[in-house]
């Protein structure tokens, strides 16, 4: 059996890589042409193989690609789950006419739910690659014990030609209070173990298969308004692959592939995109970047992806001022405690990963982190 580097070097994968970050720091003037070829190249290949082509809508990114792909002549319908945005985000999708699309049934008839997933499978928190991680760690006896081993070490198998993996291995930091069940892998330090379920299924369950499901009835193949530039898990499956991927199973295109931020904003500008509430407006620095005066990025309304990386105000904080009533619900009974019966939610969460979220905190928290004029940043 190949090791991982091995199946790397047959693909080319360094190679597809260095080509792709080049390209990443080129100018705006030379992406939006290259973009636009993507997207008609793509287009023709789908109408060869006899397939229908749709967005897959959610926030500003995808706002903007369903328009941009509008204004080039590529008319194809814009599908969301839009029940999972933010309610500004929504009440765009109805403005520029996002077809919903509806959720999916369990086993017993009834609908997943946002609540629903995250009692079945637990909370999404860090990130969806340490989110899986932490699920394997959450599983008594886990007959997996060479990717446990991986996980809280690094050290791989024969798989992985017997390397070190500092991307595979999960952080100390969280392994301290995540990786209590397989203390033994880590005698160098104290581990613990969550009283709450960490899992990466909820995208799968509420914005996945739906969407998914929709493509087959559909027969269509989707654009999605990906950068690599948001790091992530995404990020080295565009390198790898480029703006238009057909295999096997999967067939996408993501023309913003080599945008950055900058890029998408001034795009959004150019073509006066709706900017929802939830985002504020764009604005420039007096460093000449643009950024979002409150949301940089959005997801679901009770994702925590991320929320970690975030100061004060975060996506809790904004939810708050916006609808408390729904925040309400996210932070104290959305899941029920199995054990004791107990009704909790991001409450128990966010404090156990040491995250503020309380309200009478918020302008302590704002002015404890609240950087020199030299230091300032501003996200683009």
């Amino acid at each position: 059996m190949k090791n991982v580097m091995e199946r790397m070097e047959e693909i080319g994968a360094k190679r597809k890589i260095a080509d792709f970050q080049v390209k990443q720091k080129l100018p705006y003037e030379f992406k939006i042409p290259y973009a636009y070829r993507r997207a008609y190249e793509f287009a023709e290949e789908c109408d060869k193989r006899g397939l229908n082509c749709h967005v897959s809508v959610g926030g500003l990114d995808s706002l903007t690609l369903y328009l941009w792909l509008q204004s080039i002549g590529i008319h194809v319908p814009g599908i969301s789950v839009s029940h999972l945005e933010d309610m500004s985000i929504q009440r765009i999708h109805k403005q520029i006419g996002i077809n919903h699309v509806p959720p999916i049934k369990r086993q017993d008839g009834t609908y997943w739910n946002k609540s629903s997933v995250m009692q079945e499978f637990g909370f999404p928190v860090i990130s969806k690659s340490k989110a899986r991680k932490i699920k394997c760690l959450q599983v008594p006896d886990n007959p997996k014990q060479t990717f446990i081993h991986a996980i809280m070490t690094g050290d791989m198998g024969e798989q992985g030609g017997y390397g070190h993996s500092s991307k595979l291995k999960l952080p100390d930091k969280w392994l301290k209070l995540f990786g209590g069940l397989y203390q033994e892998h880590r005698p160098d330090m104290l581990c613990q173990a969550a009283k709450f379920k960490v899992s990466d299924r909820c995208c799968y369950y509420l914005k996945e298969k739906p969407c998914d499901d929709w493509a087959k009835e559909n027969n269509s193949v989707a654009y999605l308004g990906l950068m690599a530039s948001e790091g992530g898990q995404r990020e080295m499956g565009l390198m790898k692959n480029g703006c238009n991927y057909f295999g096997k199973s999967t067939i996408r295109s993501a023309p913003f592939a080599i945008f950055n931020r900058q890029d998408l904003l001034q795009l959004a500008l150019e073509l006066s995109v709706p900017v929802p509430e939830v985002y504020g407006v764009i604005k420039r620095s007096e460093e000449g970047l643009l950024y979002t005066t409150r949301a940089q990025r959005t997801g679901c309304s009770f994702c925590g992806f991320g929320i970690h990386l975030e100061k004060r105000p975060h996506r809790f904080d904004r939810l708050y001022q916006d609808n408390p009533k729904e925040w309400e619900y996210w932070m104290y009974r959305c899941v029920t405690d199995p054990e004791t019966g107990e009704q909790y939610g991001w409450n128990r969460v966010l404090d156990y990963i040491g995250v503020g979220w309380r309200p009478e905190t918020l302008e302590m928290e704002i002015a404890r982190q609240k950087p020199s004029k030299k230091k300032k940043v501003l996200v683009g």
